[in-house]
């Protein structure tokens, strides 16, 4: 499949000019991993804030420290010594250890009586300490640019990335499709939907599993200090204007997609005007990511004022 992808890639920018932004590999590949990853980070984005899950997916961020590191002490003890054979062990090993995570926080916190954010903050700690302990002996060795786990890359996708992600939109569409209402029905009363006979119990691990996938995966792309942003401000801003979670669930998509690609083009606008800086701005484009989802979430305030003064005359007249 990669290498199919490979040469659809280069036939396509076979077709454009010279240098134009279309006949550049890593652009097309760039545009592919944006779109992709504004789909599902867009997909789950209203569930994560309907469950109140924003600091429970800061923990997962932060968990790719001990994950990569860990990856990478594994590839070591098996005789890896190339970059490219570093993140074979790193992406399999850093999404086992994020979910591993993930449903330990749940199952913690379902065992004991202890708040979520304590339990979340004791994960956190152990995560951000076992990497820090790990990053010690990794950064001894110049395999990769510490910088691309923290910020994401574009530059540095492949085929095989794009083919990853567009299986982990097909496995989050399928979930989905299946578990959305549950999943929806536990976040706003959990004890309601157990009477009701929903999967409370499997919507709520499931979803813990899948959230900890998609921030795992998509941290190439983005970063683990950006990826938290791109799952919560989007979600927040749909919220000041839609009316419906019918709304809500396709304006949070509408919105991750949007500002990735307007990301995308404001980079190579400024790569046009000064191509010296260019791959040092590319490698910027999650950074302009959620800024343009933050100055979003800002300007949706006062649409909100107006629509909720908006609503109310309307209840008033009706």
């Amino acid at each position: 499949l990669a290498e199919w992808l490979d040469n659809a890639i280069k036939s396509f920018t076979a077709l454009w000019p010279n240098l134009s932004f279309f006949n550049l590999d890593y652009n097309v590949l760039g545009l592919l991993a944006l779109i992709l990853v504004g789909l599902v980070c867009g997909s789950v984005s209203s569930l994560v804030l309907g469950n109140r899950l924003a600091f429970f997916s800061s923990a997962l961020t932060h968990s790719a420290f001990a994950g990569v590191s860990l990856g990478f002490l594994l590839a070591l003890a098996s005789g890896v010594k190339t970059e490219a054979d570093f993140y074979d062990w790193l992406t399999p090993v850093m999404v086992g250890f994020g979910i591993l995570v993930g449903l330990g926080i749940a199952w913690v916190r379902e065992r004991t009586s202890l708040t979520s954010d304590t339990v979340i903050g004791i994960f956190n700690a152990g995560a951000l300490g076992s990497g820090a302990i790990l990053l010690s002996i990794v950064s001894q060795r110049k395999y990769f640019n510490a910088e691309n786990i923290l910020f994401g890359n574009l530059l540095s996708l492949n085929s095989q990335d794009i083919i990853n992600l567009f299986f982990l939109v097909l496995i989050t569409g399928f979930v989905l499709y299946y578990l959305y209402n549950e999943m929806v029905f536990a976040s706003f009363n959990p004890s309601l939907a157990r009477s009701r006979g929903a999967r409370v119990r499997l919507a709520n691990y499931l979803f813990i599993a899948l959230l900890a996938a998609i921030m795992h995966f998509c941290l190439k792309s983005v970063g683990t200090l950006l990826i938290h942003a791109l799952l919560i401000v989007p979600a927040a801003t749909a919220v000041n204007f839609c009316s419906n979670l019918r709304q809500f669930f396709w304006w949070t998509i509408i919105l991750c997609v949007g500002v990735g690609l307007m990301s995308q083009f404001l980079s190579w606008q400024i790569f046009v005007l000064n191509p010296a800086l260019g791959k040092e701005l590319g490698i910027g484009i999650g950074g302009i990511m959620v800024v343009l989802s933050v100055l979003l979430f800002f300007l949706s305030m006062p649409l909100s004022i107006w629509l909720r003064s908006r609503r109310a005359r309307n209840a008033k007249v009706s």
